[in-house]
């Protein structure tokens, strides 16, 4: 064991190779490099595989033997300064690490065949593999320092990620501001840092801890600076996992390829703050107040970012607010001191959360495949429906990760929010209420997503193409790039439109890339096509994705289903003794926490029952505004004749303003960009215009004001030298006679 310990320092450093070969090889052998590149696939996963099965047998041993092992290396020594470089592992490291590999193996799967058309394929494997090991690298880092390195790195490759497409001034947009934003919490963290050496002399947790604790008893430090010097650590965690007010880059980061949104979301970059936070969770219980603060951010976070996602028309924009109230939620757990809730939930919202978000890849990547469907329209939630019959197998994994969501016993996220909730009750009434009223929110606008994308009917706007003239339209590709111009030549395409499904009038079989249209260039996608033995009509419709986007989203559903299990006690008297429990003791120890939960399991029923409650009245609601049998009792185009002779009453108007501001909030993100935007955007570009004007005008201008009045004079002085003795003694008279001049007026 102790042999396995000293080799872990590995793990980091195991998806590194492959980012730095891609780049030789593109430098040294550019066009054997491109033309092989699908082998870069394959030593990614491997690699990353490795990193999981070490991360995993570390797990293991940690569960058997339930200690913390550290090792430190001096790197700088002086006088005054010694800075030192090691790993640590612990319960907290596994459990991160575990996250971050088997996610990014099923993500890196998944975007072999996502990504096989574009032409920043090399680059999108090197950025992902360097991401996974700057995550890595932070979550066994051993001291602040490795931190906030590797912190800055994992926001580097965010920023490289994001901005993937960055020929989509919407990508580059996105990206940048992902990085200002972090940058704000970023500075906060550095400079918490450095408060704490100040304070304590060491960047070593261990240190940190046992000093400032003992600070603190002894009454030896001034309790305001300790306190905002922790809150300043809080900010870079603030802004990594997009608390409020700083969650404004999540939703913008949807720009980025949806494998990147789904690693980031569900277990690198998001999860960031959620580690640095139970990382540095014993010295935040012996600071006053930083508890609280967690606690009212994380329970603002969780009700905020439940609103924003109620109206969201953009499938991954929806799922993202999801993401930040679900963090909410963590937070608010950590926040509370439920180190096990918080890390339990994290979990489960990981795999989860990866699962819709890959889901969600497989539907845009279908849409997208027909004739006409640009990326926005592929995500638009109101142009989808009716895709049941299409994407069965995408359909049924997207349905049981909104169940998880939604918190639906036997699924992840319920054993996990559940607890969270129970914790709430004891440590806050209001809390608890908040945090219930936003688990029936999360049930109402996930099974949203899910009716307007998979039932009712195909939403499919046809298009007519006629004509003797060559007739042309636009290729789609989902790979961040406006498709080349297709010319489709002796081809008349007449009333495109949806599917029948009465398939035996039809003949059907499958056209590649080049088989259908003649000179037919960059479809990025085959599709299926159907034609009458009649008629000119042609048909498209979207299909399943390929075997290898649907793997990782099978693997994905069964974490769903049974990564629950870690948590689910198995001591029928007191709810103890699981094997998440286990695995965390030395940190819960570490804590002073007990590692048993004194709930019992009529208690737990109760509790359960009670949020599985709120959670099918939020999916009723849903059902009744958005499935289509009732739907289609509130279609304007058939009440529309009752509407014009009916008048509302004083109740209804209220309830409909309510509505309507309900969902202008939402839609509009609760208005803290445009906030953003005139409040510091445009202020900030006021104050340099007016620093721009004072340092031209004042600062040069005086220094130029001198310049220009010596030019002046030396040009005047210039004219008068001219070498005359006549010009000479016209000056020298005409002196003499204005002093006489002077003299009679004045003095005589």
């Amino acid at each position: 064991m102790e042999h396995m310990y000293q080799y872990s320092w590995i793990i980091p450093f195991l998806p590194l190779p492959v980012p730095i070969l891609i780049g030789v090889g593109l430098i040294l052998f550019p066009k054997a490099t491109k033309n092989f590149r699908r082998i870069w696939a394959f030593p990614s996963i491997l690699l990353l595989s490795i990193a999981m099965i070490f991360s995993t047998e570390l797990s293991i041993q940690q569960i058997n033997s339930n200690s913390i092992y550290q090792y430190v290396g001096s790197w700088t020594i002086n006088n005054d300064f010694s800075f030192e470089l090691g790993y640590c592992i612990d319960p907290l490291t596994c459990i991160m690490s575990i996250l971050i590999t088997t996610v990014g193996i099923l993500v890196l799967f998944y975007s072999d065949n996502y990504m096989f058309y574009d032409q920043g394929y090399l680059r999108f494997f090197a950025y992902m593999s360097f991401f996974t090991t700057s995550m890595l690298g932070l979550v066994t880092s051993s001291n602040l320092i490795q931190i906030y390195i590797f912190w800055e790195l994992v926001g580097l490759c965010s920023y490289l990620l994001i901005g993937f497409w960055f020929t989509r001034p919407s990508a580059a947009s996105a990206c940048q501001k992902a990085f200002v934003t972090n940058r704000v919490g970023d500075f906060g963290l550095l400079l918490g840092i450095l408060g704490f050496y100040w304070i304590t002399g060491s960047f070593e947790f261990r240190d940190l801890f046992e000093i400032s604790k003992n600070l603190i008893d002894n009454n030896e430090i001034n309790s305001l600076f300790l306190s905002l010097c922790s809150f300043l650590l809080f900010t870079g965690a603030v802004a990594k996992s997009a608390q409020f007010p700083l969650h404004v880059w999540l939703p913008d980061a949807m720009e980025g390829p949806t494998p990147i949104s789904a690693l980031i979301h569900a277990a690198t970059m998001v999860a960031a703050g959620i580690f640095l936070v139970a990382r540095l969770l014993p010295l935040f219980i012996v600071v006053p107040y930083i508890m609280n603060i967690i606690a009212v951010l994380g329970i603002i976070t969780l009700l905020f970012g439940a609103t924003l996602a109620l109206a969201q028309k953009d499938v991954k924009r929806g799922l993202a607010y999801s993401t930040m109230s679900q963090l909410g939620y963590m937070m608010l757990a950590l926040g509370m001191g439920s180190y096990r809730a918080g890390l339990f939930h994290l979990i489960t919202h990981a795999y989860s959360k990866a699962l819709l978000f890959l889901g969600s890849g497989s539907i845009i990547h279908s849409m997208e495949s027909l004739v006409g469907y640009s990326p926005d329209k592929s995500q638009n939630l109101v142009i989808m429906g009716g895709l049941k019959k299409h994407v069965p197998i995408t359909k049924t994994a997207f349905l049981l990760g909104t169940l998880s969501l939604c918190g639906i016993p036997p699924l992840a996220c319920f054993w996990s929010k559940d607890e969270i909730l129970h914790d709430s009750w004891l440590y806050s009434s209001i809390f608890a209420i908040i945090a219930c009223s936003t688990a029936g929110l999360t049930a109402f606008y996930m099974f949203r997503i899910y009716l307007l994308i998979f039932e009712g009917h195909f939403n499919f706007h046809f298009q007519n193409y006629s004509g003797n003239k060559s007739s042309s339209f636009y290729s789609i590709s989902i790979w961040g790039k406006e498709g080349k111009k297709i010319i489709q030549n002796n081809l008349t395409l007449s009333n495109l439109f949806i599917l029948n499904n009465n398939k035996k009038s039809y003949h059907f079989w499958k056209k590649t890339t080049y088989g259908f249209f003649g000179n037919v260039i960059n479809l990025t996608r085959p599709f299926i096509s159907i034609t009458h033995s009649f008629t000119q009509n042609i048909f498209l419709y979207p299909r399943e994705s390929d075997n290898t986007m649907l793997f990782p989203m099978l693997i994905l559903v069964l974490f769903t289903l049974f990564i629950g299990v870690i948590g689910i006690p198995f001591n029928q008297e007191k709810m103890d003794f699981d094997l998440l429990s286990k695995l965390l003791t030395p940190s819960i120890n570490l804590l002073e926490q007990t590692s048993n939960n004194s709930e019992g399991w009529y208690e737990f029923l109760t509790n359960a029952t009670f949020s599985v409650s709120i959670a099918f009245i939020g999916i009723f609601i849903a059902s009744f505004l958005y499935n289509p049998f009732y739907s289609s009792l509130t279609n304007f185009h058939l009440i529309n004749s009752f509407y014009k002779n009916y008048k509302k009453s004083s109740q209804e108007i209220f309830w409909d303003k309510i509505i309507n501001f309900i969902y202008d909030w939402s839609y509009n993100r609760g208005y803290i960009d445009y906030f953003y935007e005139i409040f510091f955007i445009k202020s900030i570009r006021k104050l340099a215009e007016l620093s721009h004007f004072f340092d031209r005008r004042i600062i040069d201008g005086i220094p130029n004001g001198f310049g220009i009045t010596s030019f002046f004079v030396g040009e005047g002085i210039r004219y008068v030298g001219s070498g005359r003795i006549s010009s000479y003694l016209l000056l020298y008279l005409s002196y003499v006679l204005i002093f006489l001049l002077i003299y009679y007026f004045y003095f005589i």
